[in-house]
């Protein structure tokens, strides 16, 4: 009786430590990288924006979504400084990631394993972009946020001009996550392995991280730096970002019924040589799914084309605005 209640206490003393020290990165983390744009409430749920371009010339609008693991600080990094000469950029930080909170409360409990879905994301990503004015926007989406992007579509078809989905998350694929995500996304996993990771603060594997998700392109110089792993690595964004990854399947299988339907014109910008979201499996699919959908190949491209080859996106950007006015979804500018 007494072994068992000292190994109640000290089990109890640890995970108290853990918390502590969790805590103390997690501010540290906070600190280091604020907002860099404004908090929204929208519905109760804060979203941070980041607005750019809003100059008082007549700009067409585009909205940029981040993928997993990130925020919007990977297009403030260089994407959104060679695009808003032209555009009036709307960068938002996905819901439990960066510096937007979960949508619903419910979400936000360590001993969950519900996540927002697409739809749900886009559904408040939508009403901040329109409590700041932006109307019938060009709406890019990378990685996952290339779900969000398309489920945005497929639920107001009405309010977007034109999809741009790179290196997007679209059809279903075979096989799992990988044990971690696996493990992360039980009820007890979830709850106890994100203030580990949190407290031992692993940026000495950064380097080794950022390689994997950039392959074979090299990551940019800087970029380590500018991204804020911290704010990813605090114990509800990584919980967050853990069960959007695991419960977004059974989403993709029922949205990739429906893109037939995307009344929309849409750009897809894919790396041939991309591991994370390969193209043979999803943007090579959803070209032939999507009604006059234009598929750009990028040879030898990585998962990371907005920094692999800028210019190739700002072109498919340009070509989805061209294209909208040509539809009539947008105003000449």
């Amino acid at each position: 009786m007494l072994g068992a209640a000292l190994t109640t206490a000290a089990v109890a003393g640890a995970g108290l430590l853990i918390n502590r020290i969790a805590d103390y990165r997690e501010a540290e983390a906070e600190a280091r990288y604020p907002p860099e744009g404004q908090l929204l409430d929208v519905g109760g749920c804060h979203v941070h924006a980041y607005l750019a371009g809003d100059d008082g010339a007549q700009k067409p609008d585009l909205v940029l979504l981040h993928g997993a693991s990130g925020s919007l600080r990977d297009f403030t990094f260089s994407l959104i400084p060679a695009l808003s000469p032209r555009y009036r950029v709307l960068a938002l930080d996905r819901p439990g990631l960066g510096w937007t909170a979960r949508t619903q409360p419910r979400y936000a409990s360590p001993w969950t394993t519900r996540a927002e879905s697409p739809a749900e994301q886009a559904a408040v990503l939508s009403a901040a972009a329109a409590a700041l004015g932006i109307t019938r926007p060009i709406v890019l989406g990378h990685s996952y946020g290339g779900a969000v992007a398309l489920a945005w579509g497929l639920a107001q078809p009405e309010t977007v001009a034109a999809l741009v989905v790179l290196s997007g998350v679209s059809n279903p694929w075979p096989g799992g996550l990988g044990p971690l995500y696996t493990l992360l996304g039980t009820h007890l996993g979830g709850a106890l392995l994100p203030p580990l990771i949190t407290a031992a603060k692993p940026y000495s594997r950064l380097d080794a991280t950022l390689h994997s998700i950039f392959t074979p392109d090299p990551v940019p110089q800087g970029y380590a730096r500018h991204i804020g792993a911290g704010l990813t690595l605090r114990r509800d964004s990584f919980r967050a970002n853990a069960r959007q990854l695991t419960t977004l399947r059974p989403h993709i299988v029922e949205m990739s019924r429906h893109y037939a339907r995307l009344p929309m014109p849409v750009e897809i910008v894919h790396g041939t040589a991309d591991t994370v979201v390969p193209a043979h499996i999803h943007a090579q699919v959803l070209a032939r799914q999507v009604p006059g959908a234009r598929l750009t190949l990028l040879p030898g491209v990585g998962h990371m084309p907005q920094h692999a080859c800028p210019e190739a996106v700002i072109d498919a950007i340009d070509r989805a605005h061209t294209r909208a006015q040509g539809a009539g979804r947008v105003a000449p500018c």
